[in-house]
C-alpha cells in the first residue's frame, strides 16, 4: 500500500507517516437480503453491473464462502484475529468458514462489524479471492438497512509495508486523525446514486460508529481514503492545489500562475464533463414508457437532488388531457397544470402548500411567464423579498414565501417542435451553490430531452384516446329490456397493441315485436378493422330494418365485402328472436356457434347450425336454420378471442362456454360476469391479444294471451269491425284509455288496405308488451308512401295521422304481401306510467 508522505496518521501511541487510500465496493442490503445499492467498485470487485444486482439476493451476487472474525468490535485486541491464518500473514485456510446470510443476522447487528471473507473472483473458474470488509447497522437494532463497505485485500496486502505485515480491518473515531473533517465530508460521496437526505444520514451513521481503518501490525491505524472510482481527476486536483500553495510559498509567481491555469482548465473540463455525464443519466432514466403519467414522474424525479433540491412540473392541460397539439403561443389567460412537485425538503412540506393537480394562470409580469411565452430559460440567482411577495401573491390563501425565498430559481421551458407544452421551476436551498450560466445551459438541454419525451407519451395518450373513442362510438347503445327479450352485453378489448379492433355486437328492433341479435368479427386489428366493423354493422341495421332474411343478410354482408376490396374478411352471427312464435331464425358465416340455455333443467348447448364461409370470401351459400325456444332459454353469442387459448384446441374452449353460460343467474348481467370470469380471466390481460364481445339475451316470449288475431274481408265493412275488434280487446286488457288513439290508427290502415290492396283477406293482429303493436296484413307487395296532402286532395292523409299519433310505424315486404305497423305508447295519460295489465 502506497503512503502520502504529506499526510499525517496515527499510530497507536505514535504517530505513522501514511494515509491509505483504497478501492471500495459499496453496497447497500435491505433486511429481506436484497441489495438496494451497488456501486462501480462493487461492478469491479464481484462482476454483476448495477441494473444486474440492483434487487437481487446479495448472496447470490456476493458469493461469499465463508466469513471469519465476524465482529471484532472497535477496541479489540488485534491478536490473531482470524482462526486458521498463519502467521506470517499469508491467505486465509478456505476450510476455516463460518457463513453469514445477509439480511438475516446482520439485521440483528447493534455494532459495526469488521473482518476478511473469501469469495470466488467473478470471472469463469477464477480463484479465491481475499476481501476485507466493513458493515455498519444503519438504524439501530432491527434495522432493515446494512451498509457494506468492501476492497480487495490481495492486492492491498500485496502494495502493504511488507508480506510479514497483516492488515486488519476495523474502526476508529475519526476525530482520533489530522483531517478528520476533510475525510467526513468525503463521506457522503460514498453513495452518489442517492439522495443528500440518505447519504448525509448514512455517514452521519458511519461517523457515529466509527470510521473504517486498518490496523497494520497491531500498532497502526490508517483511516480508510476511499477511491469512488475518479481518483485520478482527484488526485490531480489535489495535486495541482499543492503545487500552487508551493509556488507561492517559494514565491514562484511564473510556476504558480501556470499550476493555477491547468488547475482551473482542469476544474472546467471536469464540470463540462460531470454535466454531459448527468444529461446522459437522465436521459437513460426518462422515457421508459408511452404513459404520460409515469413519464412526468421520471422527469421531475431525475432532477432531485442531483441538479436542483425541488422540482415543479406544469403542462397545460391540452397536453394531460391527451389533446391535440396546443394552439398558438401561451398568454395570461393559459390554465397551467400542476403535474408533479419532487423535493428533498421535509415529507409534507409542499403537498399542502402546492397541490399537485391544481391549474392556473400565469401573469405577464412574472418569469413564469416570461419563461413560456418566449420558449427560453429563465435564471433568477436568489429570490428576494420583494419577488417572494409577488410569486405568493398568485397563490391564494397560501403562503409560499417561506418555501422560495432566498432560493436560487432556474425556469426552465419544456418544448417540442418549438412548441411550449410545459415548464418547470427548480429551486436549490439557500445553503446550495446558486444556479449559474452553465446551469442554465444544462437545464434547457435537460428540458429539451424531456419536452421531447412528453411529447411522445402526448401523442401515444393522443392515440389512445382517439382510438378509446372511434372504438366506444361503434359499439351500440344496447337497452337491456325489449319486447320479449332481455339482453346483457359485454366487451373487453384486446391489449394496447391492438386497442381497436373489428369485434362487434347489436340489437335490432324489427316488426312484429322481433329482436335481431348479431355478432361479428373482422379479421385483424387496427383501424382499417374498425372502418370496416363499422360498415358492416350499419349494413346489418339497414337491411334488418328492411325486414331481410337472416340467409339473405349475410348474403347482402358479402357483396359489400367483395366491394369494398379482397382483404376484407370477417365472420358473423345473426339470428331473429321472434317472442310471439316463440322461434329462433339464425345463419352463421363462419363464426362460432351459439349456446341456448334450456331455462327447464339449466343445460347449455352448442347449436347444430351450417358454419358457412366468412364474409368477403364470395360465392359461398348461407343457410336460415329455425330453432324453437322455450320462455326462459338464453342464448349466448361471443367471439372466439373468449374461447380461443394459445395452445389450446378451441372445443376446449366453446365446452368451458357452455359449461359457464349453464349456471343460472338471477341477472343478466351476473350471468355475462360469471361467463367473462370462467373463460376471460383464462389468461392475464397482457397476454389477449383479440377483442372479446359478449351478448346473451333472455328468451322471455310473449305469452298467447296478449296477442290477438283476426281476418278481414277486403270490403269497406271490415273498417267498423276493425274498430270494433280493437276497442273491446283493448277494454278487455284493462287498456281503455289508449282505445280511441288505437282504433283510430287501425281504422286508416285496414281502410288503405281496403282501398289499394285488392281481393284478399286482410290480416289484423294486436300484441300488448311494453307498447301496443298493432299488424295490419294484406296481399298487395307495393309498399305504403308517405306524401303530403295539398287541401284539394280528398285523400292522402291516413299515413300522416299514424305518423304523428303512433310512437312508430313502418311498413315490410312479407311472403306475397306486405305489413303496415305502428307502435302506440301505453302511457296513462296525465300519469306518467305505463298501464300494462
Amino acid at each position: 500500500m502506497t503512503a502520502d508522505p504529506e499526510r499525517p496518521q496515527q499510530e497507536d501511541p505514535s504517530p505513522v507517516e501514511a494515509v491509505g487510500r483504497i478501492p471500495l465496493a459499496v453496497v447497500v442490503v435491505d433486511g429481506a437480503g436484497l441489495v438496494t445499492h451497488w456501486s462501480t467498485g462493487a461492478r469491479r470487485l464481484f462482476g454483476p453491473a448495477r441494473e444486474q444486482a440492483v434487487g437481487r439476493p446479495a448472496a447470490e451476487i456476493m458469493p461469499v464462502s465463508g466469513i471469519v472474525d465476524r465482529d471484532p468490535g472497535p477496541d479489540a485486541a488485534p491478536a490473531d484475529p482470524w482462526p486458521g491464518t498463519p502467521d506470517d500473514g499469508g491467505p486465509l485456510d478456505p476450510d476455516t468458514r463460518v457463513e453469514i446470510i445477509f439480511g438475516a443476522e446482520t439485521t440483528e447487528l447493534t455494532q459495526p462489524t469488521a473482518g476478511r471473507f473469501w469469495t470466488r473472483d467473478p470471472e469463469p473458474n477464477g480463484a479465491a479471492r481475499d476481501v476485507l470488509w466493513w458493515i455498519y447497522p444503519l438504524h439501530g437494532p432491527g434495522a432493515a438497512r446494512v451498509l457494506v463497505l468492501a476492497a480487495d485485500g490481495s492486492r492491498i496486502e500485496a502494495a502493504g509495508p511488507g508480506r510479514k505485515e497483516r492488515l486488519v480491518p476495523g474502526f476508529a473515531p475519526h476525530t482520533e486523525f489530522a483531517e478528520a473533517d476533510r475525510l467526513a465530508a468525503e463521506l457522503p460521496d460514498i453513495l452518489p446514486g442517492m439522495s443528500t437526505r440518505d447519504s448525509a444520514r448514512i455517514a452521519a451513521r458511519v461517523l457515529e460508529l466509527g470510521y473504517p481503518v486498518l490496523d497494520i501490525s497491531h500498532h497502526a491505524r490508517l483511516p480508510v481514503s476511499p477511491d469512488w472510482g475518479v481518483p485520478l481527476r482527484v488526485r490531480r486536483r489535489d495535486a495541482l492545489r499543492r503545487a500552487v500553495e508551493r509556488a507561492r510559498a517559494a514565491h514562484d509567481e511564473e510556476t504558480a500562475a501556470a499550476a493555477e491555469a491547468e488547475l482551473a482548465s482542469d476544474l472546467e473540463y471536469a464540470a463540462v464533463r460531470e454535466r454531459l455525464e448527468f444529461l446522459n443519466e437522465v436521459s437513460g432514466r426518462i422515457g421508459s414508457s408511452l404513459d404520460l403519467a409515469r413519464t412526468i414522474r421520471e422527469v421531475s424525479a431525475a432532477v432531485v437532488p442531483r441538479f436542483t433540491d425541488v422540482a415543479g412540473t406544469y403542462l397545460r392541460e391540452q397536453v394531460v388531457a391527451g389533446e391535440g397539439f396546443p394552439d398558438g403561443p401561451p398568454d395570461t389567460r393559459t390554465l397551467w397544470h400542476r403535474v408533479a412537485v419532487e423535493h428533498n425538503d421535509e415529507p409534507g412540506r409542499w403537498d399542502d402548500v402546492i397541490p399537485v393537480g391544481e391549474s392556473m394562470p400565469f401573469p405577464e409580469h412574472t418569469p413564469f411567464f416570461r419563461c413560456m411565452s418566449t420558449g427560453q430559460p429563465v435564471l433568477v440567482p436568489r429570490v428576494t423579498e420583494e419577488m417572494g411577495h409577488a410569486i405568493a401573491a398568485q397563490f391564494e390563501k397560501r403562503d409560499i414565501r417561506p418555501l422560495i425565498t432566498h432560493r436560487s430559481m432556474l425556469i426552465v421551458p419544456l418544448k417540442a417542435r418549438q412548441v411550449v407544452l410545459g415548464f418547470m421551476i427548480l429551486l436549490r436551498h439557500a445553503e446550495r451553490p446558486e444556479f449559474n450560466d452553465m446551469d442554465r445551459v444544462t437545464g434547457a438541454e435537460l428540458a429539451a430531452r424531456a419536452g421531447l419525451v412528453l411529447d411522445n407519451a402526448r401523442m401515444y395518450t393522443l392515440q389512445e384516446n382517439v382510438a378509446d373513442t372511434l372504438q366506444d362510438s361503434m359499439l351500440p347503445r344496447v337497452q337491456p329490456r325489449m319486447a320479449g327479450c332481455d339482453v346483457a352485453t359485454r366487451y373487453l378489448p384486446g391489449t394496447s397493441l391492438g386497442r381497436v379492433g373489428g369485434d362487434w355486437f347489436d340489437t335490432i328492433r324489427l316488426p312484429g315485436c322481433r329482436t335481431a341479435l348479431v355478432v361479428g368479427d373482422v379479421m385483424g386489428h387496427g383501424l382499417n378493422s374498425a372502418a370496416m366493423m363499422g360498415q358492416l354493422r350499419t349494413a346489418v341495421q339497414t337491411m334488418a330494418a328492411l325486414g331481410t332474411e337472416p340467409a339473405q343478410l349475410l348474403r347482402g354482408l358479402d357483396d359489400l365485402a367483395q366491394r369494398l376490396g379482397d382483404h376484407y374478411l370477417a365472420t358473423c352471427l345473426y339470428a331473429v328472436y321472434d317472442p310471439v312464435r316463440s322461434v329462433l331464425r339464425l345463419a352463421n358465416a363462419g363464426h362460432i356457434p351459439p349456446v341456448l340455455v334450456a331455462a327447464a333443467d339449466g343445460t347449455g348447448r352448442l347449436l347444430d347450425l351450417p358454419t358457412g364461409a366468412p364474409i368477403g370470401v364470395g360465392r359461398v351459400p348461407f343457410t336460415t336454420v329455425e330453432v324453437p325456444v322455450e320462455p326462459g332459454d338464453r342464448l349466448v353469442m361471443c367471439t372466439d378471442g373468449l374461447v380461443e387459448v394459445r395452445g389450446q384446441d378451441i372445443g376446449v374452449g366453446l365446452a368451458a362456454l357452455c359449461e359457464s353460460a349453464a349456471h343460472p343467474a338471477a341477472a343478466m348481467d351476473d350471468a355475462c360476469d360469471a361467463v367473462i370470469r370462467a373463460l376471460a380471466a383464462a389468461t392475464a390481460p397482457e397476454d389477449r391479444k383479440d377483442d372479446v364481445a359478449l351478448l346473451m339475451a333472455r328468451l322471455a316470449g310473449i305469452p298467447p294471451g296478449d296477442v290477438a288475431h283476426w281476418q278481414l274481408d277486403a270490403h269497406p265493412a271490415a273498417v267498423p269491425r276493425a274498430r270494433r275488434l280493437v276497442r273491446d280487446r283493448l277494454r278487455d286488457w284493462g287498456l281503455s284509455f289508449a282505445a280511441d288513439t288505437a282504433e283510430l290508427l287501425a281504422s286508416e290502415l285496414v281502410t288503405n288496405a281496403v282501398r289499394h290492396a285488392g281481393p284478399g283477406p286482410i290480416g289484423l293482429r294486436l300484441v300488448r308488451a311494453d307498447a301496443l303493436l298493432c299488424e295490419v296484413t294484406d296481399g298487395s307487395p307495393a309498399l305504403p308512401v308517405l306524401r303530403e296532402a295539398r287541401a284539394s286532395d280528398a285523400a292522402g292523409r291516413g299515413l300522416n295521422v299514424v305518423g304523428r299519433l303512433a310512437r312508430a310505424w313502418g311498413s315490410h315486404a312479407g311472403g306475397p304481401g306486405k305489413t303496415v305497423w305502428f307502435e302506440q305508447s301505453l302511457t296513462r295519460p296525465g300519469s306518467g306510467a305505463r298501464g300494462a295489465a
